[in-house]
């Protein structure tokens, strides 16, 4: 083997190595935020009843959550809710828009 492909495939696992290290960091920067999913829409677990990924049923759902950038789970822009309240998402559980 050339010392041109011995550098190719260090190189290579080099990056492969790094970009498997980072990874984990950009997970770190995402949290948890409650009622801003749409139905069928959530990463995980909504509430009694539910699994994970996927098993809201109700647009909003208090209970079901979304990853979302840390920091921006109070600035997403929903709809407001149908009797004119302001709808906001958050880091807890909400007991808004659960379904019937």
């Amino acid at each position: 083997m050339s010392n041109t492909m011995k550098t190719i495939a260090i190189a290579s696992a080099m990056t492969a190595a790094l970009a498997a290290h980072t990874a984990p960091a950009a997970a770190e920067t995402k949290e948890k935020c409650y009622g801003v999913s749409l139905a069928g829409a959530n990463d995980c677990k909504a509430g009694a009843g539910t699994t994970c990924a996927g098993s809201s049923t109700v647009d909003y759902q208090g209970n079901a959550w979304t990853l979302v950038d840390q920091g921006t789970c109070s600035e997403i822009d929903l709809p407001a809710m149908a009797d004119g309240t302001e709808r906001n998402g958050s880091l807890e559980p909400l007991e808004r828009d659960l379904p019937a």
